[in-house]
Order: structure tokens, then sequence, then C-alpha cells
């Protein structure tokens, strides 16, 4: 088993395969796959359904001297699979091992770094400007799936590609999904391509006239029944992708190799952007997947005969917790409404969709748009709450600013995945949102340390004028029921009490100082533990009361050092003539690579051992 597989190295294995063992070859790679990830966790779905499509593409292009830009990225382990990295599947994900994503750093066969949506048509387009300056001649091929395509970004590459001549290949991998299944205008028009009746019509009349041809007609219907795609760029020109000035090709079966080589071979020879529309099943090839395709997006560890997690936690996560509060919230506030952008499951929001769909939008993936909808809600008096995954909420860094900040708009912004992520790495580690919000006007940033706090969070955030960000981590805390937080005040909190030394915590950042406190107390150190519920704007006479109190104050969060909460605190208080000796936690590089959280919080310095143990360093200097 999986012996096809092994013999593979690089792209010009596949090359040397006969069209029967392409066969066995995506037999070998969805086995290896559903084994691999279910020890590792990973993208599952995705992969499994891009199978023959990537290997096509290995087979007809000559990599790395022609380019393929994965959009997203998390459906390149086939690719990778293709291109020597095996061997590496056992550290899928894990600190200093294989990325989920592309990474150049791994191979010369990743040329260019992704991990959002909506990205590959843009930069691949630049990359063949740049072979045409040169006056070069490999290919350049963007792939990107149809979720992604919704994104307003891959609009403006197409325009741009349509007006030109350069030549360029975009894939547009249609499964009708991106993590939740797609919806919107993009979504039924493709369902039109898929099931053209004027394709079909004209087709039939066309074989059945060249099969009346003596001696030569059967052979020519079965060529067309080979290039079908092709046949159907000729019959059907009125497309979108047509009238942006690029040639369309398909839809074609992405699990057909006879189909899809044919198709990019003839791709190969056009001439200016060409797109080719492939229809591909996600999950195929493992039932369970292919019927719960969200399900296995991207999943930990599983059991392959049950598809259950191998590891099950029943404790609450900030994701559900947030679900639960808006449901709560919905049945007394008739003007809430959620927004979400292609996440409803991912963000919490399935029951709420269900049990208020008219109040429920699903924009798909399009965070800036979803921003300035929402803005657009709060001037006809709703509170929309828009809830999207930190490093995704990046993209709309414009919107939150200029749409809704300037305008001061009660827009409450449910910050999900905030902080470290852990597995999905750099592209997805949520740690930059404390900077660029707190430098916003009117923005307030709250942070719940428990999934037991987000209600009241909320709540008091629909009390509030003007936008509110709330931002929490993916998965859960353990912190003691007796420290939970019910938002009537927001001020500095004092969870346990110490002398001269106070640590100021956000977020589930309480939980690693409450550590460090642990051990500085068998250190014979009695440290004060200060939880900060709203980082911004911050609590100035609170914080004049702990300066005043303790001399050595340090700061702990979930996000960048530069710009975030702590150097906040201490610019107000240097700013403020008081003399404090401490130091600011969190994350001082803003490149932090894949890996579970416990590895990553002892690289960074931030477990409660590796907190205490800096703390202790600096007295001790002081002392001395």
């Amino acid at each position: 088993m999986l012996d096809l597989l092994k013999t593979i190295q690089f792209p010009e294995d596949v090359k040397k395969l006969k069209p029967y063992e392409l066969k066995q070859l995506a037999e070998d790679i969805r086995k290896f796959l559903i084994q691999s990830l279910s020890q590792t966790g990973g993208h599952l779905a995705s992969n499994l359904g891009v199978v023959e499509l990537t290997v096509a593409l290995h087979y007809v292009f000559d990599l790395p001297q022609d380019k393929i830009i994965w959009d997203v990225g998390h459906q390149a382990y086939v690719h990778k699979l293709l291109t020597g990295r095996r061997k590496d599947f056992k550290v899928l994900r894990k600190l200093d091992g294989l990325s989920g994503f592309p990474k150049k750093k791994e191979s010369p066969y990743d040329v260019f770094e992704t991990g959002h949506s909506s990205t590959s048509i843009s930069a691949a387009l630049g990359m063949a400007a740049a072979r045409d300056l040169k006056g070069e001649g490999h290919k350049v091929i963007a792939f990107i799936g149809d979720g992604a395509l919704t994104g307003g970004m891959s609009f403006e590459a197409l325009n741009h590609a349509g007006r030109g001549h350069t030549n360029l290949i975009v894939i547009l991998n249609d499964n009708e999904m991106s993590i939740s299944k797609n919806v919107g205008g993009l979504c039924k028009y493709l369902n039109k391509l898929r099931s053209s009746k004027d394709y079909l019509r004209v087709k039939e009349e066309v074989e059945e006239v060249l099969g009346n041809l003596p001696v030569i007609g059967e052979n020519i219907v079965k060529a067309i029944r080979r290039t079908k795609g092709s046949l159907k760029s000729l019959l059907i020109q009125n497309t979108l992708f047509e009238q942006l000035g690029i040639t369309y090709l398909g839809p074609v079966d992405g699990h057909c190799y006879e189909e899809l080589i044919a198709l990019l071979e003839n791709a190969k020879v056009m001439k200016g952007p060409v797109l080719i529309h492939v229809k591909t099943k996600k999950g195929k090839g493992y039932p369970l997947a292919e019927k719960n395709p969200s399900l296995f997006h991207g999943i930990g560890p599983f059991h392959i005969q049950t598809g259950k997690l191998k590891v099950f936690s029943n404790t609450q996560s900030f994701s559900s917790a947030f679900g639960e509060a808006m449901c709560s919230l919905a049945s007394k506030r008739e003007n809430l409404v959620a927004i979400s952008a292609a996440m409803p499951d991912g963000t919490g929001l399935l029951e709420f969709a269900r049990d208020y769909p008219r109040r429920f939008f699903d924009v798909g993936i399009a965070e800036q748009h979803a921003v300035t909808f929402a803005a657009g809600l709060a001037t006809e008096g709703y509170r929309p709450v828009v809830a999207i995954y930190s490093s995704f909420l990046q993209r709309a860094y414009d919107q939150i600013l200029h749409d809704v900040c300037l305008q001061n708009l009660s827009v409450v912004f449910a910050i999900d995945r905030a902080g470290l992520v852990g597995e999905d790495g750099a592209t997805h580690q949520g740690i930059y949102d404390i900077a660029y919000l707190s430098s916003m006007p009117h923005m307030k940033i709250l942070a719940p340390k428990t999934p037991q706090e987000v209600e009241a969070a909320l709540s008091y955030a629909l009390t509030l004028e003007g936008p509110v960000a709330i931002r929490y981590p993916r998965g859960s805390v353990d912190i003691a029921s007796e420290f939970i937080n019910d938002y009537q005040e927001v001020g500095f909190k004092t969870l346990e009490k110490g002398n001269n030394v106070a640590i100021l915590a956000t977020g589930r950042m309480v939980e690693n100082a409450l550590r460090a406190r642990m051990e500085l107390l068998e250190k014979n150190i009695d440290v004060a533990i200060i939880e900060t519920p709203c980082i911004y704007p911050l609590d100035e006479k609170g914080l004049q009361a702990i300066a005043r109190r303790y001399h050595y104050i340090f700061t702990v969060e979930d996000g960048i050092i530069s710009g975030g909460f702590g150097e906040k605190v201490f610019s107000y208080l240097m700013n403020h003539d008081y003399t404090i000796t401490g130091r600011c936690f969190g994350y001082e590089n803003g490149i932090i690579a894949q890996g579970d959280l416990e590895n990553l919080f002892i690289r960074e310095g931030l477990t409660g051992e590796a907190i205490a143990h800096q703390i202790f360093t600096i007295l001790q200097k002081e002392s001395n």
C-alpha cells in the first residue's frame, strides 16, 4: 500500500507515470492524507478534494520554472507530497515542523506564502508581469477557490488581468464550499455555469451532426468528449469572465484526469489570461468528510472509522459561549443583528442563524464589506455584531477606521481567535488587534478572560455608544470561578493582593499571570494580580492608583508588544512622571510560526513559570 506514492519525490516523477498509474497515485494520496492527518490533524477535506487537480498540474507544468500560487494555501498538502515533503508530514503543523501552508523556506516549489484568501490572482499577475519584463516564458498559475473568489481583491485582480494581454492561467476550484457553505450571487452564478442548458443543448446537437459523418464522425465525437471544457468555451462565450476579457474554459470534472490534462494542455498554449473552471468535491474519497466537509475542513487528530476527535474537551469554548450569548441577548433586543464572513460555524453563530434567520447575514469571504455593511446597519438604529477571526479582521483595517470609528458608529466586533492560535502559524496568529484597534478614535477594547464572561462583556458592550471590540482566544482557559467578572465595572480589578509588585494581565493571560504568582510565592515574593477587563481606553485613575501603590509593575498580554497594552501603560506612566520599574510581556516578534500553544508559550517566554523567572531575575538585579 502507498508504494506508488513512495516513488514520487518531485514533479518529474509524476510526469513519468502512465495514465492508469495516475489514478492509483490519487488513491494512494488519499489514503496517506487520511492516515497521516488522523494522527496530526490538519486541513483534510479541502486537500482530498484537489488530489487529481493537483496531480494534473504537476503532470502538465514544469515546476518550479512554472509557478503555482495557492490561494489561502491550506489545500497545498498534495503539492507538498509531490515536491519531496512526504516524510515531513509526521510533524505537520508542529513546532519547527512542516507548515500547513506554503512556505518559501521549505521548498523552491513554494513560490509565494499565503494563508488568507483572495490573494493568489494578484500575486500571480505580479509575477507574470515580472516575467514579461525579464523576457522570460514560463507559465504562472493562480489557484483559487470559489469561496475566495467572493473576496473583492480577486475581482480587482481579474479586472486588471482582463485589461491586458499578460499570459496568466487561473484555476477556479469550485467545490461550493469555503469553510462553511458558500453563499451569495457569485455562488448562484457559478451554479448556472455548471449546468448551462445552452451548452448542453448545443453540445448534443453538434455531437449528433458530427456523429453522422461517415468514417470519421465517431472519432471526432470521442475527441470532443475528451475536451468538453474547451468545446464549452467555444460555444458559450457570454460569461462574466469573458466580459472581463478573460478566456473561460470549463466547467471540467476535477476528478477526471483525461479532461483535466487535455484542458490544462490547451491553456498552456493560449495567449492572454485564461480561467479554467474546475468542479471538485470537498472531502472526496472519505465518506465522513464528504458528508460533513465543514467539520473536516480543519480538524484535530481523529479516529478514521468514526471521525471523532481523539482528544475531546467538554469545557465550553469562547466561540460557543459567544454563540449562546448572541441568542440570549437577541431574545431581548430586537435590533441585534449578527454578521459573519463565511464562518458562521467557526464563530459559533449557527444557532443564531437558525433561530433568527432574518437578523443573520453571511456576506461570504468579504471582511471589508462585512464591516461597512455593519456601519450601514448601525446608521439605521440596528446593533450589528461582526464576528470575525482576529487575523482576518486585519483585512478590514481601513473600513473599521474610516467607516465605523471616524463616524463613531455603534458596531460591536466579536474578535474570535485573538492571540496565538497555534498550529495554523504566522498568517493566523491573532496578535495585532490590540495594537491597531487601540490607535483608532472612539474604539473600546474588552477582553473577557473566560468563556463564562463573554455574555456579560457583550451585554455591556451593547450599552455603549460607538465602536466596541471584544477579543477572546480560541478554545478555553482554566481560571477559578471566584475570579469571574460580571462587567458591572470595567476598571482595573485586583484578583490577588500583593506587596510592591503587580502584574497587570489581559484576557486569557490572566491564567498565566496567576500561575506566575504561585511560582513567585514559593520564592517569598507576594505579587498582586490585577485584571484589565477593558484594555482600551486605559482606566487612567485606576492606573494612577496602581502606580502609587506598586513600584514594580509588569504587564502581560496575548498580543504584540509594539503598540500594545503594555506599551500604553508605561507610556502613560512615564508621561505623568511616575517612576516605575517593570516590563511588558508579550510577543517581541510579529512573526510566530506554527506549533501547539504550550510549546509556543514556552518559546515566547509567556508561561507562568517563564514570567515568574523573568520577574524574579529583575527583582534580584534591583535588590543588588
